[in-house]
């Protein structure tokens, strides 16, 4: 053992395009929006996460609100760094200590990302004193996170729906055997309810407010058996110019949907038809699988199984299903070695 040893810290994170997670220690120990709010005259960072989303929308001229994080790759160097390093010296644990540990991290990334933007994540992990950094592809992470053994010989398809990206996975032998990635996810169903709500309801809403909808009556399709009450609305009338409310429904949130999710639906019937024979055998028995903040839409599951003929399981907690399989990875390092790239 190394003498510096007890020096090194141990995270995992999740870098997404709508939240952030870090485990330390097997804890969930940050768990915030991937947004940072800048004071645009001298370029200093006001907030991050939580306060900066909260700022979302609601700013003046001298402040501004960024993702750093777009389509699951880093978008702005600068504000990535700065949100994970803010991030990484508010954890907990890591307040107590006198000086800087050097980290060793596991960090998850789209499998569809260029050799450009895996650079650019590592440089941002080096910058906010990462010393070994390892990458592990989203859909792997959410397989293990859901508690599936991916070391069989056996075929499992993985379905990984976030901010940015939807990631679709066959998974056997600790590999990725195949995947697809499209840039068609909780962002782009959040800009399909804002256009929805300004061509149907003559509506101007902030992303907050449609990201809220999308939450509270988001659906995937029109005949859900439980149906969530009507919300009510409030925002900008476009013709007035006024303040206004409107009551929105599951069924029109359905309809506002209907054209990406069924994006999402042909390339899954895409992956299935490249699927090897004998895997395609295992997925037929072992269904699909569906994780991240995406796998929440209400009648998603049923609108997919009922296209694919398979069954189709959402992750206990889909919203943390990548970040806990990363944490389960950091762990045992010499068992995961085969999926982890350094």
């Amino acid at each position: 053992m190394n003498l510096f040893d007890f020096m090194i810290m141990e995270i995992a994170m999740d870098l997404g395009t709508a939240n952030t997670l870090i485990i330390y220690n097997g804890k969930i120990v940050v768990d915030n929006p991937s947004i940072v709010a800048r004071d645009i005259r001298n370029g200093k960072t006001i907030a991050v996460g939580k306060e900066a989303s909260l700022m979302q929308g609601k700013t003046h001229e001298n402040i501004k609100t960024i993702r750093p994080l777009k389509d699951g790759v880093i978008a702005d160097f600068d504000a990535s760094e700065k949100m994970i390093g803010w991030f990484i010296k508010n954890i907990p644990q890591l307040k107590k200590t006198f000086f800087t540990p050097t980290l060793r991290m596991v960090v998850c990334i789209p499998s569809g990302i260029t050799a450009v933007e895996k650079r650019a994540v590592k440089e941002s992990c080096q910058r906010v004193n990462g010393k070994e950094i390892y990458l592990i592809h989203e859909p792997m992470a959410a397989a293990i996170g859901i508690g599936l053994d991916v070391m069989l010989p056996k075929g499992n398809l993985i379905v990984d729906i976030g901010g940015g990206t939807t990631e679709i996975a066959v998974i056997a032998l600790g590999g990725i055997v195949c995947d697809k990635s499209i840039k068609i996810a909780g962002d782009v169903f959040t800009n399909d309810i804002l256009f929805h709500m300004r061509t149907h309801h003559n509506l101007y809403i902030g992303e907050a407010s449609a990201e809220s909808i999308k939450i509270e009556v988001g659906a995937a399709m029109e005949g859900l058996e439980e149906a969530p009450d009507d919300l009510t609305v409030r925002g900008r009338d476009m013709l007035t110019g006024k303040p206004k409310e409107v009551l929105v429904t599951s069924r029109e949130i359905a309809r506002a949907l209907d054209k990406s999710i069924q994006r999402i639906e042909d390339v899954i019937m895409v992956t299935l038809s490249q699927t090897p024979p004998e895997l395609a055998a295992d997925i037929y028995h072992t269904g699909m699988y569906l994780a991240g903040g995406g796998a929440m839409l209400r009648g998603l599951d049923k609108r997919i199984s009922l296209k694919t003929d398979l069954p189709v399981y959402v992750a206990e907690d889909p919203l943390r299903a990548v970040v806990k399989g990363t944490g389960i990875v950091l762990k045992d390092m010499a068992r995961y070695k085969s999926v982890l790239m350094k």
